[in-house]
């Protein structure tokens, strides 16, 4: 089968690995070391010169971090693909790599708590200034757009809000100025959304959610072309260090085994918890993109598979009555992330976004009744009794 012709299901398993070049290993081996030897000093002195290909040291490459690199790359349609040790080691990577003092980031409505948290410094320290837009029309993106801006960051769907933001719009407008878009793409993994292919310049990834999918391991990707991720592996990655361990990229190859089966299973049972919580009576509103009421839905049928597994509402009452509720639930688990096997759910104005001040939180509309749902893989019934029964005791 050419490379060319490979889908989805078959690359994630496939991609970036020959099992006979590796003593006939069917699972990729796990180079656990931290250095190389070399042939001869002079071997060496051409590694470290870049004047011949192979490994020098496992901060600037390892072999199992590299099949994990080459998979993300062509599950993402992209030219190159790095590895992170955590998702904000990656934003913090690729953002730091298009920025200097006295440029400007123009981001989407809502962001991680952290990405908003490392803007913020970024401002503080570095006078890298970053504005809000809603996206919602070109005309709307160029009246934000400044001479200095050097970025778009966009995340979609939004977390938590779920709001999505139309990718092939904002990067036809970012061609306008030949400015980078860069997509956080954690919400929907590359096999619901790929946002390369709508035009957009450089995804990016917590991996500790659904690529790696079992809640045991922290890791960032980014995925796009290939001389800018070149130089982001010369400088910010090599020389800030946030670089993945090789266990850690061997869990994520692991988990990626299953993705397409897991993301299909995530969204089968999203889709019916959605309908239970839009006709629940401590309900007050239910924000999901799979939604066929939901003003972003035609964007979602134009650049998405499927909804995803991520589901935030709002319950009629406040901060109270949203620790109240979480506080009902049985076997459903209290805790922030997404993407696991398990159900996890959270209040994102305390837990994940608390670091956003209180008036950005609410000009990005996370309230304080506003829960954030990651829907697992259990029985879609047993995740519904939970809640419901969590629900009516509001």
């Amino acid at each position: 089968m050419s490379k060319k012709h490979k889908r989805f299901e078959t690359t994630v398993i496939h991609e970036g690995y020959d099992s006979q070049k590796m003593l006939g290993s069917l699972a990729t081996p796990l180079f656990q070391t931290s250095t190389y030897t070399f042939e001869s000093a002079e071997q060496g002195e051409r590694r470290f010169a870049g004047e011949e290909e192979g490994y020098a040291y496992s901060r600037l490459g390892n072999p199992t971090v590299t099949v994990l690199g080459e998979r993300i790359a062509a599950l993402e349609k992209g030219e190159r693909g790095l590895a992170f040790g955590s998702g904000m080691a990656a934003v913090s990577a690729v953002l730091i790599a298009l920025t200097k003092t006295g440029d400007h980031v123009l981001c989407s409505s809502g962001l991680y708590g952290c990405t908003f948290g490392l803007l913020t410094m970024m401002n503080d320290k570095y006078n890298i200034t970053h504005d809000f837009s809603a996206m919602e029309s070109k005309e709307g993106i160029r009246l934000r757009i400044k001479p200095e801006t050097t970025c778009i960051y966009v995340e979609t769907p939004i977390n938590p809000t779920m709001k999505l933001i139309d990718l092939q719009m904002v990067a036809e407008v970012a061609r306008e100025y030949n400015i980078p878009v860069v997509v956080d793409n954690t919400f929907s993994s590359p096999y619901l959304q790929r946002p390369l292919e709508q035009g957009c310049d450089v995804v990016v990834h917590s991996a500790t959610k659904y690529i790696g999918g079992h809640g045991d391991v922290v890791a960032g990707l980014v995925a796009g072309k290939k001389d800018f991720l070149d130089s982001v592996a010369m400088t910010t990655q090599k020389d800030m260090g946030g670089i993945i361990s090789p266990f850690d990229a061997w869990l994520l190859l692991r988990g990626l085994k299953t993705l397409p089966i897991r993301m299909d299973r995530h969204c089968d049972n999203a889709e019916k918890i959605f309908e239970k919580l839009r006709n629940h009576s401590k309900v007050a509103n239910v924000y999901y993109p799979g939604d066929e009421s939901h003003p972003d839905y035609p964007i979602r049928e134009k650049q998405m598979k499927r909804g995803g597994g991520l589901i935030s509402f709002e319950i009629h009452g406040g901060k109270v009555e949203a620790q109240q509720f979480l506080n009902k639930l049985s076997f459903l688990k209290i805790a922030v992330s997404l993407g696991d096997a398990e159900t996890l759910i959270q209040h994102p104005a305390s837990m994940t976004h608390a670091v956003v001040p209180e008036e950005a939180r609410q000009e990005m509309r996370i309230t304080d009744e506003l829960i954030r749902l990651s829907v697992g893989l259990e029985a879609w019934e047993d995740i519904w009794e939970d809640l419901d029964q969590a629900l009516n005791l509001l």
